[in-house]
């Protein structure tokens, strides 16, 4: 059963960056791709649980800016060390000019 939350405007988060977006108790990020898609994963890092949300986006990477880990925010893919814990995605649709995330 599909439980969609509107999280954002798509104008709210400029190409090849990300924001915060904070649902009843957990955190999320939102990602806008080069190719304009959006993608969303948890957000805080695996490693350490620090924000997301203050790490460097390069192109389909987010850099986690306590230890530099990487993940590929589409697949939640940890890319490099010290991550070693893939990061949970979530389903993201985009409608009338709105971020959907899939939470449930």
């Amino acid at each position: 059963m599909s439980n969609w939350i509107d999280a954002c405007a798509t104008d709210d988060i400029d190409e090849e960056d990300l924001i915060r977006f904070d649902h009843g108790s957990q955190t999320f990020a939102i990602y806008h791709s080069p190719e304009g898609t959006f993608h969303a994963t948890a957000g805080l890092c695996t490693h350490e649980d620090v924000h997301l949300c203050n790490g460097l986006v390069m192109g389909h990477m987010i850099e986690c800016p306590k230890h530099n880990g990487q993940f590929d925010y589409r697949t939640g893919e940890a890319m490099r060390a010290p991550v070693c814990v893939n990061l949970k995605t979530y389903p993201v649709k985009v409608e009338g000019g709105r971020v959907f995330l899939d939470l449930a």
